[in-house]
Protein backbone atom coordinates (compact mmCIF):
# COMPACT_ATOMS: atom_id res chain seq x y z
CA UNK A 1 0.00 0.00 0.00
CA UNK A 2 1.30 3.48 -0.87
CA UNK A 3 2.62 5.45 2.07
CA UNK A 4 -0.19 7.80 3.25
CA UNK A 5 -3.13 6.28 1.85
CA UNK A 6 -6.14 4.18 3.28
CA UNK A 7 -7.94 1.63 1.65
CA UNK A 8 -11.71 1.54 0.74
CA UNK A 9 -13.72 -1.23 -0.23
CA UNK A 10 -17.03 -0.31 -1.85
CA UNK A 11 -19.56 -3.14 -2.06
CA UNK A 12 -22.32 -2.08 -5.21
CA UNK A 13 -25.28 -4.45 -4.82
CA UNK A 14 -27.01 -4.48 -7.76
CA UNK A 15 -30.23 -2.87 -8.24
CA UNK A 16 -32.56 -6.39 -8.58
CA UNK A 17 -35.54 -4.07 -10.08
CA UNK A 18 -33.45 -3.12 -12.96
CA UNK A 19 -31.53 -5.45 -15.85
CA UNK A 20 -28.48 -5.17 -16.59
CA UNK A 21 -29.00 -2.99 -19.57
CA UNK A 22 -30.79 -0.45 -17.22
CA UNK A 23 -27.85 -0.34 -14.58
CA UNK A 24 -25.10 0.55 -17.16
CA UNK A 25 -27.45 2.81 -19.29
CA UNK A 26 -28.10 4.94 -15.35
CA UNK A 27 -24.07 4.44 -14.90
CA UNK A 28 -23.33 5.75 -18.30
CA UNK A 29 -26.04 8.74 -18.21
CA UNK A 30 -24.51 9.68 -14.36
CA UNK A 31 -21.05 9.61 -15.59
CA UNK A 32 -19.89 6.94 -13.57
CA UNK A 33 -17.87 4.78 -15.91
CA UNK A 34 -16.17 8.65 -17.18
CA UNK A 35 -15.52 9.80 -13.58
CA UNK A 36 -14.89 6.67 -11.42
CA UNK A 37 -12.87 6.40 -9.17
CA UNK A 38 -11.58 10.32 -8.60
CA UNK A 39 -8.33 11.36 -10.16
CA UNK A 40 -5.54 10.66 -7.14
CA UNK A 41 -7.11 7.16 -6.32
CA UNK A 42 -5.88 3.59 -7.07
CA UNK A 43 -7.77 0.77 -8.06
CA UNK A 44 -6.44 -2.18 -6.22
CA UNK A 45 -8.78 -4.73 -6.88
CA UNK A 46 -12.32 -4.86 -8.86
CA UNK A 47 -14.37 -7.92 -8.12
CA UNK A 48 -17.82 -9.11 -9.71
CA UNK A 49 -19.89 -10.85 -7.11
CA UNK A 50 -22.60 -13.03 -9.12
CA UNK A 51 -26.05 -12.27 -8.28
CA UNK A 52 -25.15 -9.49 -5.56
CA UNK A 53 -22.77 -7.15 -7.75
CA UNK A 54 -19.62 -5.72 -7.65
CA UNK A 55 -16.65 -4.85 -4.82
CA UNK A 56 -14.03 -2.43 -5.79
CA UNK A 57 -11.25 -1.72 -3.55
CA UNK A 58 -9.47 1.85 -3.48
CA UNK A 59 -6.19 3.27 -2.33
CA UNK A 60 -6.99 6.72 -1.55
CA UNK A 61 -5.31 9.98 0.53
CA UNK A 62 -7.08 10.64 3.42
CA UNK A 63 -8.39 13.88 1.70
CA UNK A 64 -9.68 12.19 -1.26
CA UNK A 65 -12.08 10.09 0.93
CA UNK A 66 -15.18 12.83 0.74
CA UNK A 67 -14.99 13.31 -3.20
CA UNK A 68 -14.65 9.02 -3.27
CA UNK A 69 -18.18 8.88 -1.52
CA UNK A 70 -19.58 12.29 -3.10
CA UNK A 71 -18.72 10.50 -6.77
CA UNK A 72 -20.27 7.63 -5.56
CA UNK A 73 -23.56 9.17 -4.05
CA UNK A 74 -24.20 11.28 -7.33
CA UNK A 75 -22.89 8.90 -10.20
CA UNK A 76 -23.45 4.80 -8.78
CA UNK A 77 -27.01 5.71 -6.70
CA UNK A 78 -30.03 4.02 -8.98
CA UNK A 79 -27.96 1.56 -9.94
CA UNK A 80 -26.59 0.53 -6.82
CA UNK A 81 -26.91 -0.35 -3.05
CA UNK A 82 -23.70 0.76 -1.83
CA UNK A 83 -21.58 0.28 1.41
CA UNK A 84 -18.26 1.21 2.25
CA UNK A 85 -15.62 -0.61 4.53
CA UNK A 86 -12.32 0.64 5.51
CA UNK A 87 -10.22 -2.25 4.60
CA UNK A 88 -6.50 -3.72 4.78
CA UNK A 89 -4.83 -6.22 3.02
CA UNK A 90 -4.75 -9.21 5.43
CA UNK A 91 -2.60 -11.54 2.60
CA UNK A 92 0.72 -10.71 4.35
CA UNK A 93 -0.38 -11.65 8.15
CA UNK A 94 -1.83 -14.89 6.70
CA UNK A 95 1.35 -16.27 4.84
CA UNK A 96 3.17 -14.75 7.97
CA UNK A 97 1.01 -17.29 10.17
CA UNK A 98 0.93 -20.02 7.54
CA UNK A 99 4.59 -20.10 7.72
CA UNK A 100 4.83 -19.90 11.70
CA UNK A 101 2.03 -22.83 11.43
CA UNK A 102 4.13 -25.07 9.22
CA UNK A 103 7.43 -24.27 11.47
CA UNK A 104 5.33 -25.04 14.57
CA UNK A 105 4.38 -28.59 13.21
CA UNK A 106 7.85 -29.57 12.28
CA UNK A 107 8.82 -28.80 15.31
CA UNK A 108 6.17 -30.47 17.02
CA UNK A 109 4.60 -27.98 18.81
CA UNK A 110 0.77 -27.64 18.21
CA UNK A 111 -1.04 -27.85 15.08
Amino acid sequence: MAEGTVRITIFLKHDQTKNLDQIDEILYSQGFWKNFPPEGTKIVSWQVLMGIGQVVTLEVPPELVRPVNRTIEKMAWGAFRTEFYLTYDFLPVYQQKKTEAEHREQKGGSK
